[in-house]
């Protein structure tokens, strides 16, 4: 910490040091004073009733400015710490998994770019975005087309990276042994993806950029406001997975994010992209359509427009589940969640639970965790949703506010952290609670929260079914 950082303690004191530090020490972290790191909330529909096995623990209150726009959220079972990338703090929050006590914040990040027309978060060119870590190491995507690598030992981004876009790296993955890391652009047109070698377990930082992947015009054209999404490691099939959540097929069809008469068009299907690092020797390259022998390529998913995606159980003799979080979003007709094997690219269709931006594996607990924040209203609108791993049913799901499309658990303790955006206020235009769409309009935060600044819900599986 530096001299100017010890000096504004003394002269704020301990209940305005995040404000002070966060301001003058942008890049560092930012000690929660422990007045302002839990809040008193778990109730109304949010709690989950008398005798569920999943209860609800807490609700972690966010230090500085109300949580109105936040993007994914990690847990490192190796650090027991839970992260979340904030961008109306313009830092990634940092929770303690033993005590779910806040930590910190490291920022240093360009938080929400307002549109100066109206006044609203810029969500393609904001950050912190995408999160993920290994060890000591954590990276994160940022709004201007850069990855920030952080040294959690000290606190701070030790390096930010260009990606060679103009907008936000989304969501990314790393290989398990934290030495390979694919992160999206998904906001660029056409969007594109970049595979770094990384950390892993070194003690200081020396990445570099391995190659831009592309997906083949035919399939993800220009012009057309198409996406990659949420990447995830398979080490069974020793590949990344990349949800699309639509593609150019089949001839003729129309995207969601350009049709005016849906009942009028034929709408287009998700896909699922299989990267091959090991087939990746160029400092460009392009994926097409989907090869079975060599299990590469674009898939087209009739049935799922994909935003999240999990890996689940998994067997060398089978392969790995993927589970892929669906959305209305993109395919208007979606009304489940899908599960994907990684050997024989069959799947099934988990249904009444659909609208999921990112998607959680537990293996502590043997679920699948789903942020359903785009749940359809006929399903019960914005959930938690719960499914078992192993029998592919959807279990359970526990009410919560809108734009809570982010979870994360940890395996260990089983925790499930699912952040809360602030309430809607009628008196408030969006321009006042920026980035948030207004605020949760279901009325679900404030009671899980216990505030009007939003919060990190903390759920956990206490016990099995039928049992006492």
């Amino acid at each position: 910490m530096s001299s100017n950082c010890r000096s504004e303690r003394s002269k704020h004191g301990g209940k305005r040091l995040v404000g002070a530090l966060m301001s003058l020490c942008a890049g560092a972290f930012a000690l929660a004073s422990s007045g302002v790191a839990v809040a008193a909330g778990c109730g109304g529909p949010g709690a989950p009733a008398a005798g569920s096995p999943w209860v609800c623990v807490t609700a972690i209150a966010v230090p500085g400015k109300p949580l109105t726009s936040f993007d994914i959220s990690w847990v490192n079972p190796t650090r027991s710490e839970y992260y979340l990338a904030d961008r109306s703090n313009a830092a990634i929050d940092v929770v303690s998994t033993t005590t779910n006590g806040f930590i910190a914040q490291v920022g240093g990040f360009v938080g929400g770019v307002l549109n100066p027309a109206t006044n609203t978060f810029i969500t393609a060119k904001s950050g912190p975005d995408g999160v993920v870590a290994h060890g000591k190491w954590l990276y994160a995507g940022d709004g201007d087309s850069t990855l920030k690598i952080i040294d959690l030992t000290i606190g701070r981004i030790v390096q930010s990276v260009s990606t060679g876009g103009s907008t936000r790296v989304d969501e990314m993955a790393l290989t398990t042994d934290g030495t390979l890391l694919l992160a999206a652009n998904n906001a660029e047109d056409p969007p594109f993806a970049t595979l770094f070698g990384v950390n892993g377990d070194n003690a200081t930082n020396n990445i570099r950029i391995i190659s831009k992947i592309n997906v083949d015009p035919s399939l993800v054209p220009p012009g057309l406001g198409l996406s990659i999404e949420q990447p995830v490691w398979d080490p069974v099939s020793r590949r990344f997975y990349v949800a699309i959540p639509q593609i150019n097929y089949p001839a003729g069809c129309t995207p969601s994010s350009t049709e005016e008469s849906p009942e009028a068009n034929v709408p287009c299907q998700g896909g699922l992209l299989a990267i091959d690092p090991s087939a990746v020797t160029t400092a460009t390259y392009t994926f097409g359509a989907y090869d079975r022998s060599r299990n590469i390529g674009v898939l087209s998913l009739p049935t799922c427009g994909p935003n999240g995606a999990a890996v689940g159980p998994q067997t060398d003799a089978i392969g790995s589940n993927l589970l892929l979080g669906c959305t209305p979003a993109n395919m208007p007709d979606n009304t489940g969640t899908l599960v994907i094997n990684t050997n024989t690219m069959n799947f099934s269709t988990i249904g009444n639970i659909t609208g999921s931006d990112e998607v959680w594996y537990n293996p502590g607990d043997g679920h699948y965790y789903t942020g359903s924040s785009a749940n359809r209203a006929d399903l019960g609108g914005p959930v938690l949703g719960i499914i078992d791993a192993t029998s592919n049913i959807l279990v359970s799901s526990i009410p919560s506010g809108g734009g809570s499309h982010s979870v994360a658990a940890d395996p260990v303790r089983n925790f499930i952290y699912v952040p809360q955006v602030v309430p809607f206020n009628p008196n408030l235009s969006e321009s006042q609670a920026p980035g948030s769409g207004g605020g949760d309009k279901t009325g679900n935060s404030k009671q899980i929260c216990g505030s009007n600044n939003g919060c990190i819900a903390v759920y956990q599986f206490q016990r099995p079914f039928g049992t006492d």
